[in-house]
């Protein structure tokens, strides 16, 4: 494994790839592989990659992988309050 990488990282010196867009190369074929491996579950990928949820969640975003736009959870409706529940004294 570590002769295929020095391959890669003379391949990459040679081409002129600069640390960061490699780095950025890498990570995006990560992700998508581990995405891929555990059939799109996201908390599998992640804890096979060593990083939070929340991370692959937005590293997904930023190389636009997966479905776009992340979930947001929204809070839940607070009901309405009735008339005895209020505290003003009378009733």
């Amino acid at each position: 494994m570590k002769s295929q990488i020095d391959l890669l990282v003379g391949h990459l010196l040679n081409g002129s790839i600069f640390l960061q867009e490699a780095i950025e190369i890498l990570e995006k074929s990560m992700i998508a592989g581990a995405l891929e491996r555990k059939e799109g579950n996201q908390s599998a990928a992640a804890k096979q990659l060593g990083i939070h949820r929340n991370t692959l969640q937005r590293k997904m975003v930023d190389y636009g992988l997966g479905a776009g736009r992340p979930h947001v959870r929204r809070k839940p409706v607070a009901r309405a309050s009735s008339p005895r529940d209020r505290k003003s004294g009378t009733v």
